[in-house]
């Protein structure tokens, strides 16, 4: 019983430390203005969630009264959350969402992106101290997540209902300076009233500023899991450097990823990362699946003789690797589920192409033809087809195709493109990674907004279940829990926080 009370003391010192001096991520939380009853914020490690509670008359006219929880930043950076109230309440225009200010002051400059209690979503700025406050309405109402993004003096909100694509506003003639005050908020729009809104997904992210060389220099990494059921994710690992391409493991307990040309397995107990012996094999990329069976591992590693990427094999345990494709560049993707064939993307006569080839080495046999790129092959666990993205209708999207090459058939049909189809192992489903229309079809870089959306695996219509910074090395590779219920990706920032577990 000793032992018991000391852990649950423990536990409750950390989540007391959290909500009194640093409240997860942000620096720390306050009321602004002169409120009747004072708010707070309670930050749960353990699902890396926010309960808010504030008051306040408004958030209008020349100064505002509610509960901000901050933290003080400079230059660019990109903010997001999935947020609700918690209860009916009691004010029509009570509020959540995204604040920016120059100062705690009521009536600082500020912009916010802002959910009312009846559904109202708009953008909210005041241009000069104590001045009226003004608003443009956003085409959706009741949205669930809002990102507000500064670049440079531009500012974007961009809302969703949970699932969809965003809407964005620009806002760009309005100036608070570098130094600036970050955070969530409640008003209840009512000075006798405490209102609750609970915020997850919550994420503060420092873009990749445009003088980065892509592929040579790099920013900081986190190692997220989401349950797909409802789009909950919790960062689990972070990094300064480049980690890439989460992997789940048969035994459900590790992932394996790359980094620095290495491999490393990930113990999701501990949060340690372990180097995994890939003998002479020291340039892999993101290209690394697993079999079905769990017991071998393919790889895609630089050969210098070939001066280009080449498939190999080894032991899920780690060992020397033995080489498939002899012909480069080859870029791995699945596994057909009985392990005789793998299945990969070539460049063979200036035209890149799924090809697959017996696991044991042999003779390439390939699998489309038609002009543009075709890429991210996996087969289903049934073995029925093989799931890719391909280029050739001119945007990026997600094929199906008979383990022969045969019935090669579109399953998506959008504007965006979309990238990686990653079949969940009970066949169910698939989540893929979505850009946007500012990246070239035949791309998928670094550091870009992207989505992971899902769908059923026969096709029909997708959702979102992440909004988030980040691209090549996301999802690159198949990265569902055994069980089917969640994933494992990477999202990108240059700011790294003191609260989740990081690389030494």
């Amino acid at each position: 019983m000793k032992n018991l009370m000391l852990c649950l003391l423990a536990n409750f010192s950390v989540i007391l430390s959290y909500s009194q001096n640093s409240p997860g991520i942000f620096d720390a939380d306050t009321d602004v203005g002169n409120v009747q009853k004072h708010g707070s914020v309670m930050y749960d490690p353990s699902s890396q969630e926010y309960t808010v509670e504030g008051a306040g008359t408004n958030m209008w006219f020349g100064h505002d009264e509610f509960h901000f929880v901050y933290k003080k930043m400079k230059g660019d950076f990109i903010v997001r959350t999935t947020a609700a109230f918690i209860g009916k309440g009691v004010e029509q225009h009570r509020k959540w969402g995204w604040m920016v200010r120059t100062s705690l002051d009521s009536s600082s400059t500020h912009i916010n992106g802002v959910v009312h209690g009846d559904g109202l979503t708009s953008l909210q700025f005041r241009r000069t101290t104590g001045a009226n406050t003004e608003e443009i309405k956003m085409p959706i109402t009741g949205a669930d997540v809002v990102q507000l993004e500064r670049k440079g003096k531009v500012y974007t909100l961009s809302v969703a209902k949970n699932g969809d694509l965003f809407t964005e506003q620009q806002l760009s003639d309005v100036d608070l300076g570098d130094d600036v005050y970050v955070g969530i908020f409640v008003c209840s729009h009512n000075p006798a009233v405490i209102e609750k809104a609970v915020f997850r997904n919550v994420r503060i992210v420092v873009p990749a500023p445009d003088t980065l060389v892509p592929y040579k220099q790099y920013i900081g990494s986190h190692l997220e899991l989401m349950d797909v059921s409802n789009g909950f994710s919790k960062i689990i690992y972070q990094s300064k450097g480049s980690i890439q391409a989460p992997n789940w493991m048969n035994d459900g307990n590790r992932l394996l990823y790359n980094a620095d040309g290495l491999l490393y397995t990930f113990d999701l107990k501990t949060t340690t990362p372990t180097l995994l012996n890939t003998g002479s094999a020291k340039q892999n990329n993101n290209d690394h699946v697993m079999s079905f069976d769990g017991k071998m591992l393919g790889i895609s590693n630089y050969d210098k003789e070939r001066k280009g990427s080449i498939v190999y094999t080894l032991p899920v345990t780690g060992g020397e690797p033995k080489r498939i494709t002899e012909t480069a560049p080859s870029y791995l993707h699945g596994w057909s589920p009985d392990g005789k064939f793998l299945i990969f993307t070539g460049q063979r006569n200036n035209e890149f192409d799924i090809y697959k080839i017996p696991s044991s080495g042999g003779k390439e046999i390939q699998l489309t033809t038609a002009k543009g790129l075709d890429d991210g092959s996996e087969f289903t666990p049934d073995g029925q087809f093989i799931y890719f993205n391909s280029a050739r209708t001119g945007t990026m999207q997600i094929w199906r195709m008979k383990p022969d090459g045969s019935n090669q058939e579109q399953i998506t049909n959008d504007s965006l493109n979309n990238w990686f189809p990653h079949v969940s192992p009970d066949g169910k489903s698939i989540v893929y990674i979505t850009f946007g229309k500012d990246v070239s079809a035949s791309d998928h870089p670094f550091y870009k907004h992207v989505y992971i959306r899902m769908m059923p695996v026969s096709g029909g219509p997708s959702k979102v279940i992440a909004y988030l910074y980040g691209g090549q090395g996301t999802i690159n590779t198949p990265s569902w829990s055994p069980d089917s219920k969640k994933i494992a990706f990477i999202s990108n920032t240059n700011l790294l926080f003191p609260i989740f577990p990081t690389a030494k």
